[in-house]
């Protein structure tokens, strides 16, 4: 079983006779404990940056394990090195295409053009929809901004519970951010767990569809229940003002169709790898090295990157320094989340180092664990401990990665996914989603636990069910 990469052999071969042979694995669970324990008490006790947190917890997990004192964070850089190379430049990239998406009114054009053909009845299904075709590449956060004046305007309009628009819009976010790459969730996953991203991406697309259905449109029905009425509050930016601003600036709107296929791209790229992955199965056919290539996740961003500066870019009227400015504006607010990312892959590195796969995967066997059901529970509560669903998906992909060592590539991309599901569940006052979600909707927290919560942990319960159902038929 490889649990290891090349560049930490130096260190295993320096920690393998510190660590102790006799009950070891009590150790190490304890290391592992005091590590996620450390990390807890400092983001949620002492307000300290998740980055600052995972990374004086990795040392502590270290030293804890029994590593030299002198190659206490070896593991740490070398996992934050790799994670930073391989998904921060997405991440990157990712960001770019959705500030040029909002800069230009794009997500504008694409959900009035959605919304246009909606009638009252299917308004929050139609939400849900629009949620989702922006959902795939922005991150939550940016979502929430934008969609947010969105749905008090269809509520408005619709004359409809502001819960029976806006949950579904919430969960189709919610569900694509923790189920589906590009998003930095999956992402990492994909990379700890070794997994194909293909079979990762079309598989969260099919678990995304339904799960988005049962926690929007339908929950929403029962959440306004709960909740109860509530007074719309101002829109953020009434369309008048958003057409004068655009007006003032020479910005035009980009057309639907345009915007539509720039979104789309690079995951319509990704899912021609998968098939051709399937179909053709030859590493020496010319079609299969093209799509190989062009539907690697780096490539098929870098391509809707470009397009987009294009048909967002120069189609809402940008010059070429206004282009240059927006790209260069989307990349300070993802600086955080990159850290972030960066250090859970430092976290998870030094699990993997001081031997703590072995002991999860002893578990699995001795107590006939299924490694999707482990995968979700761990993630689960991280979850619930730190409140972020990134560091909850990054540290629980690490600590069972070496489940997936001998796992085909769709179960190994099921497993992806149930990390993702477990990092969704039961979001509350430790995450900053639930704060910003409470606030636009001029809610107290209770209305808020009876409607974010309570949506998120059906978002993760219900695409775990899901998970499971595939994990029984591939």
């Amino acid at each position: 079983m490889a649990l290891h990469t090349p560049g930490t052999a130096s260190l295993l071969a320096a920690t393998a006779d510190t660590l102790p042979h006799s009950g070891s694995s009590g150790r190490l669970v304890a290391a592992m404990l005091i590590g996620i324990a450390v990390i807890v008490l400092l983001i949620t006790r002492l307000k300290l940056h998740p980055f600052l947190a995972l990374t004086l917890g990795s040392g502590v997990l270290a030293a804890v394990a029994g590593v030299p004192f002198d190659k206490l964070m070896s593991s740490f850089t070398t996992g934050l090195g790799s994670t930073v190379a391989s998904v921060g430049v997405l991440i990157a990239l990712g960001a770019m295409l959705g500030k040029l998406l909002a800069d230009s009114g794009g997500a504008n054009q694409i959900a009035d053009t959605i919304l246009s053909r909606s009638g009252p009845r299917a308004l929050p299904w139609t939400m849900a929809l629009v949620a989702v075709v922006l959902g795939l590449p922005l991150f939550f956060e940016i979502g929430v901004v934008l969609l947010i004046p969105i749905v008090l305007l269809v509520a408005r309009r619709g004359n409809l519970p502001l819960i029976r628009v806006g949950i579904p819009a919430l969960a189709g976010l919610s569900v694509l951010h923790g189920l589906v790459p590009p998003h930095p969730g999956p992402l990492v996953a994909i990379d700890a767990l070794h997994a194909d991203l293909g079979p990762t991406l079309a598989l969260g697309l099919l678990v995304a569809v339904p799960t988005v259905v049962i926690a929007g449109p339908l929950f929403s029905r029962v959440a306004e229940r709960w909740v109860g009425p509530l007074q719309i509050p101002a829109a953020l930016g009434t369309d008048t003002e958003a057409e004068q601003a655009r007006e003032r600036d020479g910005v035009r709107t980009p057309s639907f169709g345009a915007t539509l296929a720039t979104i789309l791209l690079p995951v319509v790229l990704m899912l021609v790898k998968a098939f051709c992955d399937v179909v053709i199965d030859d590493d020496k056919a010319l079609a299969q090295r093209i799509f190989d290539f062009v539907g690697s996740p780096l490539i098929a961003l870098l391509a809707a990157v470009l397009l987009g500066m294009v048909t967002l870019g120069r189609a809402a009227g940008f010059t070429r320094s206004r282009i240059a400015v927006t790209v260069e504006r989307s990349l300070g607010p993802i600086a955080g989340i990159v850290f972030i990312v960066g250090a859970g892959g430092g976290f998870k590195q030094t699990l993997v180092d001081v031997g703590m796969g072995d002991v999860i995967a002893g578990w699995s066997d001795k107590w006939h664990i299924s490694a999707l059901l482990l995968g979700w529970l761990v993630a689960v509560l991280i979850r619930l401990a730190t409140g972020s669903a990134t560091v909850a998906t990054v540290t629980a992909a690490g600590i069972v990665s070496p489940l997936a060592a001998n796992m085909t590539s769709t179960h190994a991309a099921l497993l992806v996914l149930a990390v993702g599901a477990g990092s969704l569940f039961l979001s509350h006052v430790n995450d900053a989603g639930f704060w910003l979600v409470k606030e636009y909707f001029g809610m107290s927290v209770g209305q808020t636990f009876r409607s974010w919560s309570a949506m998120e942990t059906v978002i993760s319960v219900v695409a775990l069910v899901f998970i499971l159902l595939l994990g029984l038929v591939f």
